[in-house]
């Protein structure tokens, strides 16, 4: 069986790492598709390390999501402020081993739970259209394209994909319940 958790100890910050790292693996492999080299997407996007984890996702307002398969971490989701109106999303990955058992739906779920608490109104996503498991899931979840939020080097920019979402607190429930949300952003 499965649950999730979040990133508070040493322990839970270098299993993030792993899984950070997994997901740059991952995202590197499929790079060479879109005419990327594996490096420049991983010297671009995947440099995190436990300490640099702890620092970003324990501050308030942020978290590091861990989903577990008993003892073994085996999934990730994190978020935290992008300014003082919006949430961002960060580190989304599912073992491959372990997809397809709803461990994704409940990572965003947990997480867009967590961030309606808050005083932000919305949510972002910067992300990759080879992504095609986590796009339609976002989408499922009320998020659409949206404008560029930042800038990102020349030579990965083609495969951007930013996208957002409003949060509605009431509308919300939704979401958290599980039900695809009405609300969609831009």
């Amino acid at each position: 069986m499965w649950f999730i958790s979040m990133a508070r100890s040493d322990a839970d910050f270098e299993a993030a790492e792993r899984l950070c790292t997994d997901l740059g693996l991952w995202d590197a492999a499929m790079a060479p598709k879109c005419g990327l080299a594996p490096a420049d997407v991983l010297a671009t996007f995947h440099n995190e390390t436990r300490t640099s984890l702890a620092g970003k996702y324990k501050a308030v307002d942020a978290n590091f999501l861990i989903a577990r398969w008993g003892r073994v971490p085996v999934g990730s989701l994190a978020y935290d402020g992008f300014d003082e109106t919006c949430a961002e999303l960060h580190h989304f990955f599912v073992d491959p081993n372990f997809r397809g058992l709803g461990i994704g739906r409940k990572l965003l779920q947990s997480a867009l739970a967590e961030i309606v608490q808050g005083s932000r109104s919305r949510v972002l996503i910067h992300t990759t259209p080879y992504m095609t498991n986590a796009v339609a899931l976002y989408e499922a979840f009320g998020f659409r394209p949206c404008a560029r939020f930042r800038d990102t080097p020349e030579l990965v920019a083609h495969t951007d994909l930013f996208m957002d979402r409003s949060i509605a607190r009431e509308a919300d429930i939704a979401v958290v319940s599980g039900r695809q949300s009405k609300q969609a952003g831009c």
